[in-house]
């Protein structure tokens, strides 16, 4: 069955505090955004209805807009208010709800000081990111890395930072596998495509430090959730001739939740207790059958 395309669906989109019929959802060609990456997102779920973390993200987002040069015209509150309206009008209880501010398209080029910043919000029902994922997905190496910090605004969830991400989790589906490893500019493990990575050694978790790429929230809920458990969590840099020393792995992201990895490259890898826990609590917290403080 196909697909069915993003911009030809049922529904409604918030757009700078009105909701549009979803086909009508549009901006013009020349939106700064389209050509110069100037916008900020934010990537969340919603579980039973109510949006996971909601406040983090929205918060974030803000903070992200300042890293780029600009402010959203509307306010924490009002950028909450608004996510929960369009989960409401979605009619969805299970969601993936897309936040996204930009640059507009007043002036082109550059610099676009002057551009009227836009925010909109749109929801959608999206199962798991990877099918069947207990059994562990496979990556295969990416050839992009991630750039230092002071190349770019690697503390932003902006636009332009996917740029990598997208060529190297093509490439990767090319060559059969689901996602792709990257390392950092110093050869260093950094992240997958568009999730943070974990590995279990000795019964404890090891992860490298976000010093060049996002410090994900659902990154410091799986922290939180292994303390919890009494897991050693050890933050540090990691170096690819140490992925043959891990017993298991997995990544974790809004989209991904917790997924377990079976394959690095040449690498084997068995989803086992620790992983199946982690997952577990992570399931459990977000549809609020467990309590953390987070």
């Amino acid at each position: 069955m196909a697909a069915i395309p993003y911009d030809d669906r049922d529904g409604y989109i918030w757009m700078d505090g009105a909701f549009v019929p979803w086909r009508e959802s549009k901006v013009h060609v020349l939106t700064h955004a389209l050509h110069y990456a100037s916008a900020v997102f934010e990537g969340e779920r919603a579980y039973g209805g109510k949006i996971f973390r909601s406040l983090d993200h929205s918060k974030r987002l803000h903070r992200s807009a300042g890293i780029m040069g600009f402010d959203i015209p509307f306010s924490v509150d009002q950028v909450e208010q608004a996510k929960k309206e369009a989960l409401v009008k979605s009619g969805l209880e299970s969601a993936y709800v897309r936040a996204i501010a930009w640059r507009g398209s007043e002036m082109m080029g550059v610099s676009a000081q002057n551009n009227t910043i836009h925010l909109a919000v749109a929801v959608w029902h999206w199962g798991d990111y990877f099918a069947d994922k207990m059994k562990g997905i496979r990556l295969t190496h990416a050839q992009w890395r991630r750039p230092a910090p002071d190349t770019a605004p690697c503390e932003a969830k902006a636009a332009g930072l996917y740029m990598i991400c997208t060529l190297s989790k093509h490439a990767a589906e090319k060559a059969g596998y689901q996602d792709a490893l990257m390392l950092d500019y110093r050869g260093q493990v950094a992240e997958a495509t568009g999730a943070n990575i974990f590995f279990v050694r000795d019964g404890a978790l090891h992860t490298p430090t976000p010093d060049c790429f996002l410090n994900g929230l659902t990154r410091q809920t799986t922290i939180a959730l292994a303390k919890a458990r009494k897991i050693e969590v050890i933050e540090r840099a990691i170096f690819p001739n140490e992925l043959p020393s891990f017993t298991e792995c997995f990544i974790t992201g809004s989209a991904a939740e917790l997924t377990p990895v079976a394959e690095i490259g040449e690498h084997r890898y068995k989803p086992g207790a620790i992983s199946e826990a982690l997952v577990n609590d992570y399931s459990a917290l977000c549809n609020g059958r467990l309590e953390l403080a987070l």
